[in-house]
């Protein structure tokens, strides 16, 4: 009797779910595609891609079928792809208008409901205004370059023969990140942080349900740990403030009423420098590893990185501090950077969902539902960058014509949610490069390969074995 009754409800579930998606078809003329299975749709087909070497398939196979805008089924919901740079653009800039950010849960639950990514409206405008007046070209030439430069040279006095190279630049991003925000140096204090925020990170695409998931309860359990440090220092700093003492740091400005932070609650202060954490540190340490392995395998784009570096370096004393000038003229490291950017992906797309009823390219995508724009498709699209699965850092001089346009290349998104640490990150890098390359030569320890899933990086964080270059090879001595 049970059997039978579970038999009958299950076939009614899987009636009723064929229906609705019959029923929505008819009333919208959805993009081509498919749904999958009832619940799961093809969420484990795109996991399984993103864990290997070559996620392409996932896209390409559906894009070849049905086209460059598909409908599938991931992570619960039914969403529309887009693989057209020209609808990408579209979704980006009508932020607001016709599409608002919106996440899995687990992500959602974890960074919390004042993070920047989540934030709408003249909440976000106004906290994406203020970390872009922290992160723009002036400030890190007057008061960041100069903190980057030594914090690099710090962690890297301490290499010697072999190197997890992921987990040295997570240190590195880790205590950039931190100075940037609250004014630390490296301490106990901020590898206690550092171990915390690794657990939070590990929860970002797991069953947001401590009940089915491991990984998501020692998230969650993580998250609060973090909370409660970083709500030390905002009520520390408060009182700070009240005594008139100012540090130059993005907590200083977020409680500075006369400079356009103020008026926000320990909550919301605490949530938006725990996003700005997660931001700065996960993402452009991985992209410091994947330039290192690319140019490791790409070794006539090494020597000319290298020749650039050395030409800057034999400038100046051995251990002169980079300045902006320097910096600015790293034009072949700008060709690195930009390919790395491409090909890495660490920003594969961005999940919206619509506010209305969307026409694109004569189709309706209903209210509510959740688009993804994969900028990945478009950087790995033969159409638009010519032998695009190969490193080619040339093809971003200006006599190049191996790339089709700059409106295909969004490695930091676009509209009015563009990173707002774009300029950053790049200087991060660049710094990163020219330490290196001048300081040490190295090989791979061992081989090691690039997944996507849950985000962007080397199965071995990609080791490697160091040599220390003497004052001659480093072009220091006549």
């Amino acid at each position: 009797m049970f059997l039978s009754t579970l038999f009958l409800s299950s076939s009614l579930c899987l009636f009723i779910y064929i229906l609705l998606r019959a029923t929505s078809r008819r009333r919208h003329r959805l993009p081509p595609g498919n749904l999958g299975l009832p619940l799961i749709g093809e969420t484990l087909q795109l996991i399984s891609a993103y864990k290997t070497e070559n996620p392409e398939p996932f896209i390409d196979d559906r894009v070849s079928k049905y086209g460059t805008v598909f409908t599938t089924h991931v992570f619960g919901e039914p969403t529309i792809f887009s693989t057209d740079p020209d609808t990408n653009r579209f979704i980006l800039q009508n932020e607001g208008r016709l599409f608002e950010s919106s996440y899995p849960g687990s992500i959602s639950n974890l960074l919390g409901r004042h993070s920047l990514l989540l934030m709408r409206g003249s909440l976000h405008k106004r906290m994406h205004s203020l970390t872009m007046s922290f992160a723009n070209s002036a400030i890190i030439r007057d008061h960041l370059l100069l903190d980057i430069d030594r914090l690099v040279r710090l962690n890297m006095d301490a290499w010697t023969g072999r190197v997890l190279l992921m987990e040295e630049a997570k240190k590195i991003t880790f205590q950039l990140t931190v100075k940037q925000l609250m004014s630390f140096d490296p301490c106990e204090w901020t590898e206690n942080l550092m171990k915390e925020y690794m657990l939070v990170i590990e929860g970002f695409f797991t069953i947001p349900l401590p009940i089915f998931s491991a990984t998501y309860r020692r998230a969650i359990q993580a998250r609060r740990k973090v909370a409660e440090a970083l709500s030390l220092v905002v009520r520390e700093r408060r009182r700070e403030s009240e005594r008139g003492e100012r540090k130059k740091d993005m907590l200083a400005a977020l409680l500075d009423e006369e400079g356009g932070g103020g008026g926000f609650s320990d909550e919301e202060i605490v949530d938006f420098m725990l996003a700005l954490l997660v931001a700065g540190y996960e993402t452009t340490s991985t992209i410091m590893t994947l330039a290192v392995k690319y140019l490791t395998e790409t070794p006539l784009a090494l020597t000319q990185l290298k020749e650039e570096h050395d030409a800057i370096r034999a400038k100046k004393g051995d251990n002169e501090a980079l300045e902006w000038d320097d910096y600015k003229s790293m034009s072949f490291t700008q060709c690195v950077v930009n390919e790395t950017l491409r090909m890495a992906n660490i920003i594969s797309g961005i999940f919206r969902r619509t506010m209305t009823d969307v026409n694109i390219n004569g189709y309706t995508i209903p209210k509510g539902w959740k688009v993804f724009a994969s900028f990945r498709a478009v950087h790995m699209n033969e159409d638009h960058f010519k032998d695009a699965r190969v490193y080619n850092p040339w093809r971003w001089q200006l006599n190049s014509s191996a790339t089709s346009s700059v409106n295909c290349f969004n490695p930091f998104g676009g509209g009015p949610r563009r990173c707002p640490g774009a300029e950053l990150g790049r200087v991060g890098l660049s710094v990163f490069l020219h330490r290196l390359v001048t300081q040490f030569s190295w090989e791979a320890g061992e081989q090691d390969k690039v997944v996507y899933f849950p985000t962007t990086r080397t199965q071995k964080k990609y080791p490697i074995i160091i040599r220390r270059l003497n004052p001659v090879e480093r072009g220091c001595v006549n």
